[in-house]
């Protein structure tokens, strides 16, 4: 049920059909799993926690820095120093108390991500490198988890949602993130963000298709990514869709899988 404070706080999802009171009480029922309290976690953590949801969880171990200022919107200048997680809680706190945040200050590996993403209902993977969204994409797929990833460049962004564990209406499981990106770059080809630099405003527009695709899942209206790349390239202002498919070569849910379980990736 919702309060009385809750109704007039979420009055205007409420007016929408496709949402309404039931839509407005799955959120509120629902728990997710941020990957990450930086770029893109930031805007996600807010916008969630905007809409109602009533769990939200976030992963990461780095303290704030000045040069984050510019992009991670959650956090603010007195909180240089802080641990990403405690600043977040802060701010979500202060923006909806009807909200249960759950801080884990810890560094995501092979060793704790299946606890860590067992408790949620959805994991959104706001990462910053190839090594983790691998690790999170594969951790969903055996525990059943649906996933929302972004990734972030320059000038240009990417959104998909994985239900790899999932099968479509022909009887073949959906597409994994191997699928789409079958093997990570080689290392040193991909600068860090903090060599190559990436536009504030580009995470803030990313993190918000992120929390808006995760509403959208847990409501249930529209058409779901699965199956389909969004891509962004801010210079031109310019969105298109990539569709792709699952590959039957794919080593995790493909016809002759040879990933059975998280031991590949370094705990």
């Amino acid at each position: 049920m919702l309060s009385a404070d809750e109704l007039e706080r979420y009055a205007r999802h409420i007016v929408l059909r496709e949402v309404g009171g039931p839509g407005q009480a799955a959120l509120k029922a629902a728990s997710v799993l941020v990957i990450g309290a930086g770029g893109l976690g930031a805007p996600v953590l807010m916008y969630l926690a905007a809409a109602g949801v009533g769990r939200l969880g976030a992963v990461d171990d780095d303290v704030v820095s000045l040069s984050n200022l510019q992009r991670q919107i959650i956090h603010t200048t007195p909180d240089i120093g802080r641990p990403k997680v405690d600043s977040a809680a802060e701010t979500v706190h202060a923006l909806n108390p009807h909200v249960r945040f759950e801080a884990h200050g810890v560094r995501l590996d092979a060793g704790n991500v299946m606890s860590l993403i067992d408790d949620y209902d959805l994991v959104l993977d706001g990462s910053d490198n190839f090594e983790t969204r691998y690790l999170v994409s594969d951790a969903c797929f055996f525990a059943g988890k649906p996933l929302i990833t972004a990734a972030l460049g320059m000038f240009d962004g990417s959104l998909t949602t994985i239900r790899a564990h999932e099968r479509d209406g022909d009887g073949h499981f959906n597409p994994t993130y191997r699928c789409l990106f079958p093997e990570p770059p080689p290392p040193g080809t991909i600068p860090a963000c903090a060599e190559a630099g990436v536009m504030g405003a580009l995470a803030g527009m990313l993190g918000s298709m992120m929390a808006l695709e995760a509403i959208r899942e847990i409501v249930g209206f529209g058409e779901s990514l699965v199956g389909r790349l969004v891509m962004v390239d801010a210079r031109a202002m310019r969105f298109e869709t990539l569709r792709y498919a699952r590959d039957p070569q794919n080593p995790l849910n493909g016809d002759a899988p040879t990933i059975t379980d998280l031991s590949g990736h370094a705990a």
